[in-house]
């Protein structure tokens, strides 16, 4: 089955993509390439609004680890980082609707969107920590969104906070019970009376100075990650054991 949906809504002002591949949405490869290419097939079209949300009930546990080993790796980053650049870049708003677990590379791909609509029972964290490993494109998005400070501890925690302690630092902002009603809510009154011309333009002037630091940083932590991360014994042996499932031996080199 195709990892992800998508259809017109709202007179073919909102594009929807909706992660389909419950109960875990694992954002592997070919879900990164499926994002990617709705969102270029969609962009010089009059949307008005983009709605991400996902089947089941959570939203993404995250990128799949195989795809993070060493051989394949630089792949990986390399597409999930050109899906960032497409959501920052892309001229009409990107909404993004969460329920369950938003976890890891999950995490990463609503981060690149606009606003975060959360359910109660939503959970945010990037838990590459645990496995030896970082969260580079969360490394460059959640400074944008919390404060450094917020930003380090989930980094380096690996920890999930729930949807009311996210609603409070920032990250998530809004929180309903029907998250994906609350975000058409907002479309239909903030955005689908819009210009999309006009929206195209707001977006580029609110996010280009920012999006231009993005593809640096991206550039920057791809390097450390590739060139320095992987070579270390603790990577390699932290993605070996989540797949083993046994606890890692760290080396701490």
């Amino acid at each position: 089955m195709p990892p992800l949906k998508v259809w017109l809504d709202r007179d073919a002002a909102l594009l929807r993509l909706r992660l389909a591949r419950p109960k875990a949405n694992i954002c592997d490869a070919q879900m990164i390439a499926a994002l990617h290419a709705a969102l270029d097939a969609h962009r010089d079209s009059a949307l008005r609004g983009v709605l991400l949300d996902a089947e089941g009930p959570h939203f993404s546990f995250g990128a799949s680890v195989e795809e993070h080993l060493a051989d394949r790796c630089a792949q990986m980053l390399a597409s999930l980082h050109a899906l960032i650049i497409a959501m920052a870049e892309f001229p009409a708003p990107i909404l993004t609707a969460v329920r369950g677990q938003c976890l890891g590379g999950g995490l990463e791909i609503a981060l690149a969107g606009g606003s975060i609509y959360a359910a109660p029972d939503a959970q945010f964290g990037q838990p590459e920590i645990r496995l030896g490993v970082f969260a580079p494109a969360a490394s460059c998005l959640l400074p944008w969104r919390i404060s450094a400070v917020a930003a380090e501890d989930l980094l380096c925690s690996g920890r999930s906070i729930g949807a009311a302690q996210a609603h409070a630092i920032g990250l998530v902002h809004t929180l309903a019970d029907d998250p994906e009603a609350a975000a058409l809510a907002y479309f239909d009154e903030h955005l689908a009376p819009r210009s999309a011309a006009a929206l195209a333009c707001a977006m580029s002037a609110a996010r280009a100075a920012r999006v231009r630091e993005l593809r640096e940083r991206l550039t920057e932590v791809e390097r450390v990650y590739l060139q320095q991360l992987m070579k270390t014994h603790d990577a390699n042996e932290g993605l070996a054991a989540f797949l083993a499932k046994r606890a890692p031996a760290w080396q701490h080199r």
